[in-house]
């Protein structure tokens, strides 16, 4: 396995990378970098690693940075002192976020968790790995807890546990709770896709967002398709596409 670590502090780096070797001893650590600018110009001009270590806040600003500066192929396990910036990080290639002082024990899983999703992959090549897996691996993402909802001239909160679904009816996003109540949203379902936790709901298709708790049932159906039943009634059939129905599996199995 190759690694670069990118982390401003060196002794913190330096103490890094023997942890991991100690860990991993085939490990091979390509560079140390310890600026954004340094980043940018290492992945730019060389192959990129297996798997990269990097701290959030570096000396030229946070890291984020690089990814708009580059195209960073390689997964990413974020080390860091704070806890704020964990969604930003599993968009940007994440697949663990560590938090300092770190142990060889979460660094011991993190590389773990890499080494399984590589794995994963390679057995599944026609599963693209997605932000939406790659949470529900690392389980870090509890997702927004409720909504507010405007339904007989009043304004409630609906707290998201208690949602079955949501869906596009009559073209207006829709939250159906388990108890059947159904309250109008205005984000959209791509807004509230962001939102929410992907161990608890996956996304079968551009109409609808499963909980996890909701559904009771999935079986196979035409062309390759599942179609899923709920402990709600619904009026339209719940169908994942073919394209989706490996990853959707995989999720049911690994939360």
């Amino acid at each position: 396995m190759t690694i670069i670590i990118i982390e401003d502090e060196v002794k913190t780096a330096k103490a890094l990378g023997q942890l991991i070797l100690s860990i991993r001893p085939d490990t091979q650590i390509l560079s140390y970098i310890q600026s954004i600018d340094g980043a940018v110009s290492y992945l730019s001009e060389n192959d990129q690693p297996d798997l990269i270590f990097m701290d959030i806040q570096l000396a030229d600003g946070l890291c984020f940075e690089i990814f708009k500066n580059v195209e960073v192929l390689s997964p990413v396990i974020f080390c860091t002192a704070f806890d704020d910036y964990a969604i930003e990080a599993f968009k940007s290639n994440g697949i663990d976020y560590v938090l300092k002082p770190f142990s060889r024990e979460s660094i011991a899983q993190a590389i773990k968790k890499a080494a399984e999703l590589k794995n994963f992959f390679q057995r599944n090549k026609k599963v693209m790995p997605d932000f939406e897996y790659l949470l529900t691996r690392t389980g870090e993402n509890k997702g927004k807890s409720s909504f507010l909802v405007f339904k007989n001239n009043k304004y409630q909160t609906v707290l998201t546990e208690n949602i079955a679904l949501f869906c596009i009816k009559n073209e207006t996003p829709t939250i159906i709770t388990f108890d059947k109540t159904e309250y109008q949203i205005t984000q959209s379902l791509d807004e509230v896709h962001k939102l929410l936790s992907p161990i608890q709901f996956f996304r079968i298709n551009r109409q609808n967002l499963i909980n996890f708790s909701a559904i009771r049932e999935a079986e196979h159906y035409f062309s390759r398709k599942l179609i899923l039943k709920l402990t709600i009634p619904t009026e339209e059939k719940l169908l994942v596409g073919k394209e989706k129905a490996t990853a959707f599996l995989s999720w049911l199995e690994n939360r």
